[in-house]
């Protein structure tokens, strides 16, 4: 295809001139049509991770290729309003935002084939002045790509992850059976209770292009089926592909599938740990050849060390609900309780899993994984640019060793505020997005702050005199 973009052209308009490639728009409309699409999901995703678009019928494809779909600006902060009444994110008068689909993205829904769907990357209207046709400053998908790319092309490196979704599944026939004392991790016939679940993700997933690698049930009702590690960029996407994979699942089974981090007291919570290395081509930087013991390379240490100092101003994004912190109050049930590091010890933060790849424990179950992404990119290239050591690897428990990095937070309320004071970790995100993104979970907190709770029912209620 040859580009009859102008000089000038804004980015808008290049993707836009990307979309009218003949023989990208004729594959899909072969797809489209041994398939029998009719409905086409043009679709976003979120601050808080939610998914958002717009169907239209298939026959539109050409149009909404070149010309995007139009969504309000506050259908990035879920249409939310503050306890003031205050619609985040611009307010009712705010202008809209121009969704347009990245065609690589497309995909007929293995649930329903009469849909398919395209991922979305999003811009200001063409009107705006001074502004139109640039990318969406609250745009988290496109902020990743930017970002990633950027960061490529100044280090010559590529981040590849692999996520560990866990989640809880509850309905008839799902309860977990165990002695008391014991655990039902592990256990096969928990798996077999599941076989209609496991076997509907996997299957669905697969279909959508996740190369579903294995899984395990870990704790009552908690499920945890992984995928292939890749590209940051595609392994996002895909942890977003494999929520919505899972709300099909329960909504034909006649079960709740819930990504709540802390589903009840003592029970472990849902993690999402994001496992990392660093790549150049076809070489994982983190790992040296013919080295056998657990070990990091020169880089990978520097790449550590950025990622433990600057994880408590992170927090605010690994674990951005209330009910996130309280996966890290119970001790003893694989959450850290601390900034740490550790050879294959599941107690710290950051786990040496094996040569060239690292385990980075504080992200849960509802992280927004373009967000996840873009902090610890800024994070791994502080600590290649200013060489920061991490130090020793902890030895033993972490629950009762020394404090070496900043204190984990253990409220939203103090993440944000820590989130407020870490430069490296905002200037990830770019300031219209911590803007926004602090708005709405300051408004999170202050609602909870002012709600009234069973515990204290319990526990005041009939206390005095």
């Amino acid at each position: 295809m040859t580009s009859t973009v102008i000089p000038g052209a804004t980015a808008l308009d290049r993707h836009r001139e990307r979309n009218t490639d003949r023989a990208a728009i004729a594959e899909i409309q072969a797809r489209i049509a041994e398939a029998g699409v009719q409905y086409l999901y043009y679709q976003a995703v979120s601050v808080t991770g939610r998914v958002v678009g717009k169907v239209v019928p298939a026959g539109h494809l050409v149009r909404n290729a070149e010309r995007g779909v139009q969504l309000h600006r506050t259908a990035v902060s879920d249409l939310q309003v503050d306890r003031a009444g205050n619609l985040l994110g611009g307010g009712a008068e705010a202008a809209e935002f121009t969704a347009v689909p990245d065609l690589d993205t497309f995909a007929v829904l293995p649930w329903d084939h009469k849909v398919g769907r395209f991922f979305c990357r999003l811009y200001e209207p063409d009107h705006r002045p001074g502004v139109g046709g640039q990318p969406l400053a609250t745009d988290v998908r496109g902020n990743l790509l930017r970002l990633h790319a950027d960061f490529t092309e100044r280090t010559g490196l590529q981040l590849r992850t692999g996520c560990e979704p866990e989640m809880t599944w509850s309905g008839p026939g799902l309860d977990a059976r165990f002695r008391p004392g014991s655990s039902p991790a592990y256990h096969v016939d928990h798996l077999e209770r599941y076989r209609p679940i496991y076997q509907k993700v996997i299957g669905y997933a697969r279909a959508l292009g996740l190369d579903m690698i294995e899984g395990d049930y870990e704790d009552p009702g908690q499920l945890e089926l992984n995928w292939m590690y890749d590209h940051a960029d595609l392994t996002a996407d895909r942890l977003i592909v494999y929520r919505q994979i899972c709300r099909q699942v329960a909504r034909e089974l006649g079960v709740t599938a819930s990504f709540m981090p802390k589903p009840a007291t003592g029970m472990m919570g849902n993690g999402c740990h994001h496992n990392l290395s660093l790549w150049r081509g076809d070489d994982n930087v983190l790992a040296e050849p013919g080295v056998q013991e657990l070990h990091l390379t020169e880089i990978g240490r520097h790449a550590l060390g950025g990622i433990l100092t600057h994880a408590a101003g992170s927090m605010a994004v690994m674990g951005s609900t209330v009910n996130s912190y309280k996966r890290y109050w119970d001790s003893g049930q694989f959450a850290p309780s601390q900034i740490n590091w550790g050879m294959d010890n599941k107690t710290c933060t950051v786990r040496l899993s094996a040569n060239g790849r690292l385990e980075f424990k504080l992200p849960d179950a509802m992280v927004n994984p373009y967000l996840s992404h873009a902090v610890l990119l800024a994070a791994i290239e502080d600590g290649l640019d200013n060489r920061i050591d991490p130090g020793a690897a902890q030895r033993g428990s972490s629950y009762t060793g020394e404090v070496t990095f900043a204190k984990l937070p253990l409220t939203l309320g103090e993440a944000l505020d820590v989130f407020a004071a870490d430069e490296v970790v905002k200037a990830a995100l770019g300031s219209e997005l911590v803007q926004l993104y602090s708005e709405l979970k300051r408004d999170e907190w202050a609602r909870f702050c002012g709600v009234v709770t069973d515990w204290e029912h319990m526990m005041y209620a009939e206390e005095a005199p």
